[in-house]
C-alpha cells in the first residue's frame, strides 16, 4: 500500500512541477498577437494564394498592421476588401483588378505536334524532357498545369486543348502564370479595352511560323503600317500595343492576315 501510495503521491508532485513549467515557459515565450492585424486577418477572405507577395493571409495582415504592406494588394478580395482595410488603417483603396488571358490560338488543330508524347504528362515535364510536344516551340502544351493550381475553379480545358479561362471566377492571383513553363499567361486589367495579340511565336521566319501554327504571326508587318494611331511596334518578334495610345479602332484587327488580334471587349477569353 504504501508503494501506491509513494508512487501516487510521487507523481501528484511532477504533474505539478510540470504544470508549474509549462505555465512559466507559456508565459515566458508568449509571442504577443497584434490586436490590429487580427482584425486585418479577419477582413481577408483567407485564400493564402500569394497574389499579395505573401505566403499567406497571416504574414500579410501583419505587414499591413505594421504598414509594410499596401491595402490594395488582395487581388482576390479586391476593391471590396481594399475599401475594409481602409476604413481601419486608412490609405489609397484604389485599385485595378487584373484578369489573365492565354496569348496562344495554338489549339491541336492549328498547331502541329512534334510526335508522340510519352513522357510526364504536365507541361513542365514535357518541357523539361522534349523542349515542347509541339513544333511551335512557344505554344501552349495543353496539359493543364494551370489548372492545377488555381484555387477560384477559373480554368477549364477546351476541345480545342487550350485552357479557357472564366472572368466571372478569375482573381487575378497569378498563380497560373507563375505556373505555366511557356510565359503564355499574361496579367492585364480587367477592364483594359484595345488590340491583344493572341500569338506567342518569335521565329522571325514566315514559313516556320506557318509550319508550326497556322494561327500564328507571321511578321508582315501590316498592323504596324496600318496602325492609324502608330500604337503598335515589333518587340522581339511580336507586335507590342501601346495601349495608352490605342483607340480600339480595329484596323490591325482587320488587316491581319492571320487573325492573332482581337480586341479584348470582344474576346471571350477576357
Amino acid at each position: 500500500m504504501s508503494i501506491v501510495l509513494t508512487t501516487a503521491l510521487f507523481a501528484a508532485v511532477l504533474a505539478f512541477v510540470l504544470g508549474t513549467a509549462l505555465g512559466f515557459f507559456r508565459q515566458f515565450f508568449a509571442v504577443t498577437q497584434d490586436p490590429l492585424a487580427g482584425q486585418i486577418r479577419e477582413i481577408l477572405p483567407g485564400a493564402n494564394c500569394g497574389a499579395c507577395g505573401y505566403p499567406g493571409c497571416d504574414a500579410y495582415a501583419a505587414a499591413v498592421a505594421k504598414r509594410e504592406a499596401g491595402i490594395s494588394s488582395c487581388s482576390v478580395g479586391g476593391p471590396a476588401v481594399a475599401e475594409r482595410l481602409a476604413a481601419i488603417v486608412g490609405g489609397d483603396a484604389s485599385m485595378v483588378p487584373a484578369a489573365v488571358i492565354l496569348a496562344c490560338q495554338g489549339s491541336k488543330d492549328r498547331a502541329p505536334v512534334k510526335g508522340e508524347y510519352t513522357g510526364i504528362r504536365t507541361c513542365r515535364g514535357a518541357k523539361l524532357a522534349a523542349g515542347g510536344t509541339k513544333l511551335c516551340a512557344w505554344g501552349c502544351l495543353g496539359f493543364g498545369d494551370c489548372l492545377e493550381v488555381c484555387k477560384f475553379g477559373a480554368l477549364s480545358m477546351g476541345e480545342n486543348g487550350l485552357p479557357r479561362i472564366d472572368k466571372t471566377k478569375c482573381t487575378g492571383c497569378k498563380a497560373c502564370i507563375g505556373e505555366c513553363p511557356q510565359g503564355i499567361l499574361r496579367e492585364i486589367p480587367r477592364n483594359q479595352r484595345g488590340a491583344f495579340v493572341f500569338c506567342s511565336n518569335r521565329n522571325p521566319v514566315k514559313a516556320m511560323v506557318m509550319k508550326t501554327c497556322k494561327a500564328g504571326c507571321i511578321k508582315c508587318g501590316l498592323c504596324v503600317k496600318n496602325c492609324p494611331q502608330g500604337c503598335i511596334v515589333m518587340n522581339n518578334g511580336i507586335p507590342d500595343v501601346d495601349y495608352g495610345k490605342c483607340i480600339s479602332c480595329g484596323t490591325c484587327v482587320s488587316k491581319c492576315p492571320t487573325k492573332v488580334f482581337k480586341l479584348l471587349q470582344d474576346a471571350a477569353a477576357v
